[in-house]
């Protein structure tokens, strides 16, 4: 993962530029499909901790070069993440101090302007040499055993409090005290007035929401929702562990195998030299090639880039090694020859994507439940894994 990762956002910032990646790690969807089509379980809240673990490590060596910087973690790598951003900010130049208060009031909003029964254990900070960043960070609920992933993009970001999320992923269930909602502004006024006026007023509130319907008549005067034409995208997991028909868009499945089959032959002759394998990996690469290139609307359903490389849990089928290296070899050669200035081999990849799109809409083939079978059947050949 931290290798296939690496090359990943290697082509997305020649392709895109660093800001896009900010984009994408701060779209909910998109950041599923990624950590699908890295092998990670499809619908696992793991996804989150080992995607941001993966891009740490891998971007790391070529942090620099990349212009990209991973801060935080888990548990205590989180609280580091203010120290790692002070000391990238004395090596290049960026606005330490404006940078740490912006990781310590994000994980503040989450964690306390934000109750929703979540607890915060994972905060990473990406930023980038502009000083644009996004945080993803996710918190847990024990009791109901389901996580909650927030996310989080400086750009076009006005105010810590006034609805500032990128985006919020997870079940919407129980009651929300949202502070952070740029409805809830009389709310902080109220709260911060309760405060500098004593402890006395503030007693004699609680008092009455105990003693009557006060909290029905607080609850009444609050801004009503606005009014939305459309509803908002919502992406929610599953508690399934396998991948069923339902989380997968069968035409765009069968157009990135029909993809691979058009375009494989001709554009990655040179590049498959393992026999047994190179069909294989440029259906691989076609999903990859979706995540690097695709529009949002392409990823309302993240398990289908689970068809890519498997899942360690042995769901939709094992790991295929083999492949998994193969798509980590033909990319990295085609970002390195890029760097180049040979962007032939990195089009062909693109060009994956593009045949894919065009095939969806009159390609056929097995059932969902048949690709499947194909895949277990031959995951031994292919060095299929589960963890």
């Amino acid at each position: 993962m931290r290798r296939l990762g690496r090359v990943i956002v290697e082509a997305v910032v020649r392709a895109y530029g660093r800001d896009e990646l900010l984009r994408r790690l701060a779209h909910p969807f998109w950041f599923q499909s990624f950590g699908s089509v890295m092998g990670m379980d499809w619908h696992s809240s793991g996804i989150t901790t080992s995607v941001m673990g993966a891009l740490k490590r891998g971007l790391q060596p070529i942090e620099k070069e990349l212009g990209v910087y991973v801060c935080g973690g888990k548990g205590a790598h989180s609280r580091a993440t203010p120290a790692e951003l002070i000391s990238i900010a004395e090596r290049t130049g960026m606005d330490g101090a404006s940078l740490t208060h912006a990781s310590r009031l994000v994980a503040k909003v989450d964690s306390a302007a934000v109750q929703d029964g979540y607890q915060l254990y994972l905060h990473t900070f990406v930023v980038t040499t502009e000083g644009h960043w996004c945080v993803v960070q996710q918190g847990m609920n024990e009791v109901r055993r389901e996580a909650r992933r927030y996310h989080w993009l400086s750009e076009n970001l006005q105010s810590f409090l006034d609805s500032p999320h990128a985006a919020i992923e997870g079940r919407s269930e129980g009651s929300i005290v949202n502070l952070a909602d740029a409805r809830a502004a009389r709310n902080r006024a109220a709260g911060l007035e309760l405060l500098r006026s004593g402890p006395d007023r503030t007693i004699s509130v609680l008092k009455r929401l105990r003693d009557g319907n006060a909290a029905r008549d607080l609850l009444s005067d609050l801004d009503p929702l606005p009014d939305r034409a459309e509803p908002l995208p919502h992406l929610q997991m599953p508690a399934h562990h396998e991948v069923r028909a339902s989380d997968v868009v069968l035409r765009r499945l069968h157009g990135v195998l029909a993809a691979a089959v058009e375009r494989g032959p001709k554009d990655f002759s040179e590049l498959l030299l393992t026999p047994g394998v190179g069909a294989r990996t440029v259906a691989s690469l076609a999903l990859v090639a979706e995540v690097i290139h695709g529009a949002p609307s392409r990823f309302s359903d993240p398990a289908r880039f689970s068809f890519a490389h498997g899942g360690k849990d042995g769901h939709p089928f094992p790991v295929p090694l083999k492949a998994y290296d193969e798509t980590i070899r033909v990319l990295k050669h085609a970002v390195d020859q890029a760097k180049l200035g040979n962007d032939e081999k990195l089009a062909a990849i693109e060009q994956l994507d593009k045949q894919a799109r065009a095939l969806e809409r009159v390609a056929s083939g097995p059932s969902f439940d048949a690709l499947i079978q194909q895949e277990r059947d031959r995951a031994a050949e292919y060095g299929g894994r589960t963890v």
